[in-house]
């Protein structure tokens, strides 16, 4: 299969008075396995449906290889779009679900037994042609949705949460073979879905959108460790928040100096700091990022905060915040704790071993935020 890369133009589309897609500009690379990531409402379908061709655009370009494609009828396309139902006929064998879309294209009949062979091999039910779909379980008709797709040889395979209603052990499975399936084909995909693990374990690149508006394109890696704003920090991953306010940059512009700007988490801090009387104030490296207004948000990771019983505090570099735990989740490797400092709450990972007892409700303990791990992002 040809690799084709996909680019979207300054892509706008409405039903009625309602923007869905608010000028969305996107380049897809040949064999790119790319994910659209984002809230319910926020256009992801949409735009998926906009490339397939069962959405129209009202401005803007849609390039597939190059060729502008607004213009074509979804068969006309060369794209193949798997559902989140399957939309698998229910009357027709699984071989004559396969090749529904060659016989509608007159495909000749040795060539479409061909085809069908290859494709139910390809996602591993090469013996399950005459089973009707009511007697293959959940994956195995995602895996006869997705042949369907495959046969008619399409340039670019367009997924809308297929693996939404699998189980989550199915799911996993179902993923790390739909991943080394593209890789094997090389064929160009685009995969919507509002699970971040799903995006951050398959996806090449990711975009961010919101109420119609890209928010941010980059690795799942980038979009974790580098949020251009917050909306993306508390969408891709658990993100700890906090108020603060930018007063002064030194003049070669590696640190910014900050103030809490909610007195109880800043009173909390400054009893950490030393029980100085008044909010903290504390300097970041550059790579925290430098706001240009002088509000902004202080942004960590839980797994990144340290935890400890309350005491005091240390003089290494962190700035550590007095609070209580007001619950906790066992995740299995590791527990979240969720923290009161002050008017704030933020999140702590605690690594679980065999044998660790549970964190104490209530207990006093200390957070630790190190200035490396922190990002500043516009409030």
């Amino acid at each position: 299969m040809k690799r084709v890369s996909v680019q979207c133009r300054d892509l706008r589309l409405a039903y009625g008075t309602t923007e869905v897609l608010k000028g969305v500009s996107l380049d897809i690379a040949p064999g790119e396995f790319f994910a659209l990531l984002g809230p319910s409402g926020s256009g992801k379908s949409t735009l998926l449906r906009a490339i397939a061709g069962f959405a129209r655009h009202q401005s803007g370009q849609l390039l597939i290889d190059g060729r502008d494609i607004g213009a074509l009828e979804p068969w006309q396309r060369q794209v193949g779009m798997v559902f989140q139902n399957y939309a698998l006929w229910p009357h027709l064998s699984v071989r004559d679900n396969v090749a529904f879309g060659l016989v509608e294209r007159r495909v000749a009949p040795a060539e479409t037994r061909r085809r069908v062979d290859e494709a139910l091999a390809l996602v591993g039910l090469a013996a399950y042609g005459d089973r009707m779909p009511n007697q293959l379980s959940g994956g195995q008709q995602q895996r006869v949705a997705l042949a369907r797709t495959l046969v008619i040889e399409p340039q670019v395979l367009l997924l809308d949460e297929p693996l939404s209603n699998l189980d989550k052990s199915l799911r996993v499975q179902m993923r790390q073979e739909l991943l080394a399936m593209q890789r094997r084909l090389g064929l160009t995909t685009i995969f919507v879905t509002h699970d971040q693990e799903e995006a951050m374990t398959t996806a090449d690149r990711m975009a961010v959108l919101d109420h119609g508006v890209l928010q941010q394109v980059g690795t799942p890696m980038q979009l974790y460790d580098e949020p251009v704003n917050a909306l993306v920090a508390g969408f891709v991953g658990t993100m700890n928040q906090l108020p603060v306010q930018v007063l002064a940059a030194d003049g070669s512009g590696s640190e910014v100096e900050l103030l809490f700007a909610h007195g109880g988490a800043g009173a909390a801090a400054a009893g950490a700091l030393g029980g100085r009387e008044g909010p903290p104030r504390w300097r970041l490296p550059a790579a925290a990022g430098q706001p240009t207004g002088p509000r902004a948000w202080l942004c960590c990771r839980p797994h990144t905060v340290t935890l400890r019983p309350g005491g005091a505090a240390a003089e290494d570099g962190r700035l550590w915040l007095q609070g209580s735990i007001v619950a906790s989740e066992f995740l299995g490797e590791s527990t979240r704790c969720r923290v009161r400092c002050g008017e704030a709450e933020l999140w702590a990972d605690v690594a679980h071993r065999a044998g660790d007892a549970r964190p104490v409700e209530a207990a006093a303990v200390q957070l630790g935020i190190d200035p490396q791990q922190v990002r500043l992002l516009a409030g």
